[in-house]
């Protein structure tokens, strides 16, 4: 009979002098050694990081199972903008896990206790010194220029007046030379420490690359009793020293802005025929020094009928939202491609841990204010959502705003 429970490994006596966070770079270097896919994690306002590896490669490439369904596998999700050869949408199971919040083991899964032997060895060689990250195999995409930037900016403002679209989203990539000696197991500490109410991630696969983030977004989640959540983020300002978030007075630019995310989500909802849901906001927030407009969904599932399919059928009709992509979605996501000039790779995809905690739940988050890591330089991505109002230069001031939450940790 095949064991149904995870294997809890105890650190050998060898590691007793460290402590957790030099546990996990212990674990990733195992993975990273050995061509493993590796996922690290801190939820939003979590005291502790979790670490997840898949056994192989072609495990990670199985593709994501019903996502938000209490009887998927447990792994961890990681799905481009736009699913291509380049940008496979990806699941990695979760075959082993580490949780700082308990450092004493190592969880591995029934299914892949053949790796024990490895992840003994692993722990009980010595702490590496450094850590080699992939990179990714396709070529990085050319900087924006200013100049470019709001020269789409005005191509997206002329679509909306010509009634072609009614929201498109536009975006920049930027280049930054990495510093020297550049850690990102070190640089995710650092994030984590700055934006405690983000989701801060670092995932690393093979052929893919690696890339960092703390992302002010979640694109839906099931919480253990039994709630779906989603939200509505749009808007953006930087936050005045010396005052409150609740203080912050907004453009009708940006109220416009939040309100049609908003109604996009409301229109997911209609498609699905549920009409049992609650509305909070929308409100000011705050994500790190920036300052957001956000509006709160809730559907407790123990009152709708097929519960179990609602969040997966949501997600397929939430991404990529109009928070990243525009409406109609069509529309938008057309223009994007003719117009934007460069392929958004994993920039305003998804991911996040997928029944890890715990069976059935799921906490799934937009991929922004993020940065790919490459042999010298960092490419960094940002957006701003534009409407009839919307100004070039103000647009890409916005984008340079955006560029300085993960930016941080280059300095």
């Amino acid at each position: 009979m095949q064991p149904t429970e995870p294997r809890l490994l105890p650190w050998p006596a060898a590691a007793a002098a460290l402590d957790g966070p030099a546990r996990l770079r212990h674990l990733a270097a195992g993975a990273l050694r050995t061509g493993r896919p590796l996922a690290i994690w801190r939820e939003p306002g979590a005291a502790h990081a979790r670490l997840l590896i898949s056994r192989s490669l072609e495990d990670a490439y199985t593709g994501l199972p019903p996502a938000l369904d209490p009887a998927a596998p447990a792994g961890f999700a990681f799905f481009p903008f736009h699913e291509s050869d380049h940008n496979p949408a990806l699941f990695l199971p979760a075959d082993v896990q580490y949780d700082l919040a308990r450092p004493e083991a190592v969880s591995i899964a029934p299914a892949a206790r053949g790796l024990v032997p490895n992840i003994a060895a692993w722990l009980a060689l010595p702490p590496p010194p450094t850590l080699a990250w992939p990179h990714g195999a396709p070529p990085a995409p050319p900087a924006t220029t200013e100049a470019d930037y709001r020269r789409l900016v005005q191509r997206g403002v002329a679509a909306i007046e010509a009634k072609e679209v009614v929201k498109v989203v536009s975006s920049r990539v930027a280049h930054r030379p990495l510093p020297p000696g550049f850690d990102p197991l070190g640089a995710f500490q650092d994030l984590s420490r700055r934006y405690e109410r983000a989701f801060v991630s670092l995932v690393s696969v093979p052929g893919v690359g690696t890339w960092l983030g703390a992302s002010p977004e979640v694109l839906a989640e099931v919480t253990a009793d039994g709630h779906f959540h989603t939200v509505a983020l749009a808007g953006t300002q930087q936050l005045v020293p010396g005052h409150r978030p609740q203080e912050a007075i907004w453009r009708q630019k940006e109220i416009e802005e939040q309100a049609l995310v908003a109604r996009y989500i409301v229109n997911c909802f209609k498609q699905l025929r549920l009409r049992e849901y609650q509305e909070t906001g929308p409100r000011t927030v705050a994500a790190g020094q920036l300052l957001h407009l956000r509006t709160d969904f809730e559907v407790n599932l123990r009152n709708v009928p097929a519960a179990a399919s609602l969040g997966t059928d949501m997600l397929r009709l939430l991404h990529p939202t109009s928070a990243v992509g525009g409406m109609p979605k069509a529309a938008a996501l057309d223009f994007l491609r003719r117009y934007e000039g460069y392929d958004r790779a994993y920039y305003s995809g998804f991911l996040g841990p997928v029944n890890v905690a715990a069976p059935g739940v799921s906490r799934l988050f937009v991929n922004l204010r993020c940065l790919q890591v490459r042999a010298e330089e960092a490419i960094l991505y940002a957006g701003t959502g534009l409407t009839a109002d919307s100004d070039p230069l103000r647009e890409w001031q916005e984008t340079e705003l955006k560029l300085t939450t993960v930016g941080a940790v280059l300095r």
